[in-house]
């Protein structure tokens, strides 16, 4: 199956470059590529890119290594396993012998890719026509002032903008806060972050990364002037929050390991060399985050690791005040803080209340001594935040595997859920800048329901839809969801979520059809069921489209991931996730040759651990930016992230993880097998996957699988973990995914 290694029809080749298309466009990328292919022709072969191996192979060290930070116990001595790939890895991106074989692995991804150049052009033209591309966003009230985006055909960013609501005009003119189109001229990428009103919105904060490295610039505009004006802070982790005026803001700076670590604090029209430093967070497996409550009152400066968090405040009503600890770290104690009235209200997992508990404690004696209960533990509730209002707190949280909110009236203490009608679905709230409001913004989809935005008056306890968004070509009485329950193989009933279209041939006569199973696992993140206009493409195609929502995340509450989905227990996100393939197959749903899986990040490690498992199980797979190499990336402390995530994976270097962490690391299990077709993508500046673990990967799957079916790798040259920033190259980027799968899963046509 499928038209990779055909010959071609036609020597016409059509690339879907970013923004809208013309004749033109079109012929210069196409003159581009011929001159590209030309050029590139010799250097691979029609089994793939050769890669040079290192004589002799790089030692790679497990255990104790002087003058490194190799945890609490390491191996002594250390062990060694031989890596020739090892130079591959570059950490600054500039080894011309590196970028030349990534420059050959894609030209060896364009070449295989050719045949289905056509049908990936259809797939970005149904993309795009499923969006409208000049729209707008439910404005916001923020102060004197409404705040939206918007975007419009052909540009490929954002236009931030804002109207004043006290005028006595009927409608006041529009200001543009920020255009990140314009932003964006002559760089290849543009990544925009907190964009923030200083508290008079005189000025607008935001930072800005053009790398994909997530390495921030900050800036600052004068909406008087429409200049920006000069800081020279270009080295953030990619957070600023305004002080108590507009003279001043914090931030946070990296280590050398791009580890969030130092809080300062800006004057403007001072320079950089004298801002403050207000908070240094030494321990290596800790990183920080700043916020501010949702009074506005407080600075959160939040330093936490997987599993310990400890959090500091700073009053920014009081000038003199110093930035003072809420609850001092305990291993293995998590919390939050939200500011109402004179107390602090804190989430907190302490006795033993894994999915965590709502307390509250005086501003003058925050210390958990001084903790009174708000609301009783419930096992089956899992706490995860606050949005606070002058006279209700939001508590927003999970129960039974999908999204829950209650509303507390802090004047009676009365306590209501907010319901929902559809069997799974996603909700989330948007921006509540107004404390002093009783309406409630929050937003809702479902797998047919399009992003909707509502308000909720908690007073009335009336909800009002204020926009739905409009998807152009979308008919959902098309469409079906459901959710069913497979069973793990030791008992556990793990929960799919699913999505196609009524004339699919599951739906018509219950025969099997072609399959996307997604899935991630990782870090307690729970993949809900939202709505995703691009998945029209294959539903279109009869292919049914599912999540699995299994162990590792933390959809079934924090001990779906604490207990049972990480360190020691990691294996069972990769056996549920084969379980739920299983099950659906043997509800007759699909096959073991129409189904194609996909994952991205640590949904990439799933991806390379289970066709290793079960290399028989899947038809295709789609793996972006995969955690592949976890062995020696989670052995070396020099690398991004790799402290931090001892206390996701665990750390190699120590005997008790090493052989676990081994016996799925994707890299280390490949075998002689009958391998999947396998889509690979990296990002050449990605800092959380580096792009060489995906080379390493693809390179040895290539001199181990016995099948001829395609395994292509394609690397992102100028951006990161993210993928592009402009929304019609990442529509772009995205079909070629969805080609691949397509075609080798032979459901190219539409449905009649």
């Amino acid at each position: 199956g499928g038209s990779i290694g055909r010959p071609m029809q036609s020597k016409a080749v059509f690339i879907i470059g970013a923004g809208a298309c013309s004749a033109l466009g079109g012929l210069w990328l196409w003159w581009r590529w011929r001159k590209y292919r030309v050029f590139l022709k010799p250097v691979f072969d029609e089994d793939g890119v050769p890669v040079e191996r290192m004589i002799p192979p790089k030692d790679v060290l497990f255990g104790k290594v002087e003058g490194e930070n190799r945890g609490p116990c390491p191996m002594d001595p250390a062990l060694k396993r031989k890596d020739d790939l090892y130079w591959l890895r570059d950490d600054t991106r500039s080894n011309p012998k590196v970028l030349a074989h990534l420059n050959r692995e894609n030209a060896y991804f364009e070449h295989k890719f050719r045949p289905l150049r056509r049908l990936h052009t259809k797939i970005y033209r149904e993309f795009v026509s499923h969006v409208k591309e000049t729209d707008e966003e439910v404005p916001y009230p923020w102060g004197n002032y409404i705040y939206y985006t918007r975007t419009v055909k052909g540009l490929s960013y954002p236009i931030h903008c804002r109207r004043l609501t006290d005028t006595k005009e009927k409608a006041s003119a529009e200001e543009v806060v920020l255009d990140v189109n314009l932003l964006s001229k002559g760089k290849k990428y543009c990544d925009v972050h907190s964009v923030e009103p200083s508290p008079d919105h005189q000025l607008i904060g935001f930072t800005v990364d053009h790398t994909g490295y997530e390495t921030f610039e900050i800036k600052i505009k004068d909406m008087a002037t429409g200049r920006l004006i000069p800081l020279g802070v270009d080295e953030s982790a990619g957070q600023m929050v305004w002080g108590s005026s507009n003279s001043e803001f914090f931030y946070t700076t990296m280590d050398s390991e791009h580890r969030p670590y130092k809080v300062w604090k800006h004057v403007l029209g001072e320079d950089q060399s004298k801002d403050v430093c207000l908070f240094t967070e030494d321990d290596e497996l800790f990183w920080i985050d700043i916020d501010k409550t949702c009074s506005g009152r407080f600075l959160i400066v939040e330093s936490c690791s997987p599993t310990t968090s400890e959090i500091h405040v700073l009053d920014l009503q009081d000038s003199k005040a110093t930035l003072s600890v809420v609850q001092p770290r305990v291993k293995d104690h998590r919390y939050s803080v939200e500011h109402w009235g004179e107390h602090f209200y804190i989430i907190t997992n302490m006795d033993k209340c894994i999915n965590s508990k709502l307390v509250k404690t005086k501003i003058s004696s925050p210390s958990r001594d001084h903790w009174v209960e708000v609301l009783p533990y419930e096992k089956s509730t899992k706490l995860d935040y606050l949005v606070c209002f002058a006279d209700h707190v939001v508590i927003n949280g999970r129960s039974n595997g999908l999204k829950m909110c209650k509303i507390m009236d802090m004047r009676t203490g009365a306590v209501h859920d907010l319901h929902f009608d559809e069997e799974c679905y996603d909700m989330y709230p948007k921006k509540n800048k107004q404390f002093d409001s009783k309406l409630f913004r929050f937003g809702y989809s479902s797998l047919v329901t399009p992003h909707s935005t509502f308000e909720y008056d908690m007073t009335t306890r009336k909800k009002t839809m204020l926009k739905e968004q409009e998807v152009p070509g979308y008919d959902r009485s098309m469409y079906r969801t459901a959710r069913i329950m497979a069973q793990a193989r030791d008992g556990e009933q793990v929960a799919v979520s699913l999505v196609f279209h009524k004339d699919c041939a599951w739906a018509k006569s219950r025969s099997p059809s072609p399959m996307m199973l997604y899935g991630y696992g990782s870090y307690g993140i729970c993949i809900d069921p939202s709505f995703d206009s691009k998945t029209i493409s294959f539903l279109d195609r009869g292919m049914i489209y599912a999540i699995a929502h299994i162990r590792g995340g933390g959809e079934m509450g924090r001990q779906w991931y604490e207990e049972q989905g990480k360190f020691l227990t990691k294996m069972n996100t990769f056996t549920d996730f084969c379980d739920c393939a299983e099950h659906l197959i043997k509800l007759g749903m699909t096959t073991s040759s129409r189904l194609a899986i996909s994952g991205r990040s640590a949904g990439g490690l799933l991806m390379g651990a289970v066709m290793n498992l079960r290399p028989d199980l899947f038809r295709v797979v789609v793996a972006g930016v995969p955690f592949v190499d976890i062995m020696a990336t989670m052995s070396d402390p020099s690398i991004p992230l790799t402290i931090t995530e001892w206390e996701e994976w665990g750390n190699p270097n120590e005997r008790r993880f090493f052989d676990y962490m081994l016996s799925y690391s994707p890299v280390d299990n490949i075998r002689d097998a009958h391998y999947p077709a396998l889509l690979v993508t990296a990002g050449l500046n990605d800092p959380r996957v580096p792009y060489w673990e995906p080379a390493k990967w693809v390179a040895r799957l290539r001199e181990k699988n016995k099948s001829k079916k395609p395994m292509l790798l394609r690397t992102d040259m100028s951006s990161g973990h993210f993928a592009a920033s402009d929304r019609y190259r990442l529509m772009a980027e995205r079909s070629i995914e969805f080609a691949f799968v397509v075609d080798q899963l032979e459901c190219r046509e539409l449905l009649n």
